[in-house]
């Protein structure tokens, strides 16, 4: 899905500020609400078992472009979790008006999913690759600038998990390898790029052998 959230490797959003290489111990919430969206999380995802983490994902990217932009971290989580228990039919949207005293916004609808891919042969550390060039109308945890491109992996990791693309819409799936898939800066963004590499995560099933 190339929703808004998507923005590795855009341009015109300014610097990222970021410490490398450091730990930050700075706090996690910074107002005292914030904390409800994690509760509500746990809530629903945990207690109840309305919906699980991709689900919620995917209700975050489905938000209105403008009201994902306008909206902090925390916010999202919230309106993500209150689509999700509507949708899931634990709550009614005319109770959160009621509730907030006037519209209360809520991710737009949401699309098919996919079925997960089986039977691919898992990949090791060395193996050259390539990212599937594929577009996603639903959810997918690969970004779009890795879309095509060919890199090597350098780690694959200990844990199988299913397929969000699967999951993110409630269908079932087996879970696959995930990998740390290194790629030269220039293959991502063309010889104009400064030298440098990037390492993804991405799930076996957008991997080809390259």
């Amino acid at each position: 899905m190339d929703g808004i959230h998507d923005l590795g490797g855009k341009q015109g959003f300014g610097p990222v500020p970021h410490r490398a290489n450091s730990l930050s111990y700075l706090p996690v919430f910074h107002e005292d609400w914030e904390h409800l969206g994690y509760s509500l999380l746990f809530l629903g995802a945990g207690e109840l078992g309305l919906f699980n983490v991709d689900e919620l994902r995917h209700a975050i990217e489905r938000m209105e472009p403008r009201h994902y932009l306008a909206s902090s971290y925390y916010d999202r989580i919230v309106i993500g979790v209150a689509t999700l228990f509507v949708e899931k039919g634990a709550l009614r949207q005319e109770r959160l008006a009621e509730l907030v005293g006037g519209a209360y916004p809520l991710a737009l609808a949401q699309g098919p999913g996919r079925e997960a891919r089986t039977g691919a042969t898992p990949f090791e550390v060395g193996d050259r690759v390539q990212v599937r060039d594929e577009f996603v109308a639903g959810h997918i945890r690969m970004p779009g600038y890795v879309r095509n491109k060919r890199g090597v992996v350098i780690h694959r990791t200990g844990h199988a998990w299913p397929f969000p693309d699967a999951v993110g819409h409630g269908l079932q799936s087996p879970s696959e390898p995930t990998y740390h898939v290194l790629f030269t800066t220039e293959e991502l963004w063309g010889e104009g790029a400064d030298s440098g590499t990037v390492v993804v995560d991405l799930f076996g099933g957008y991997l080809l052998p390259a």
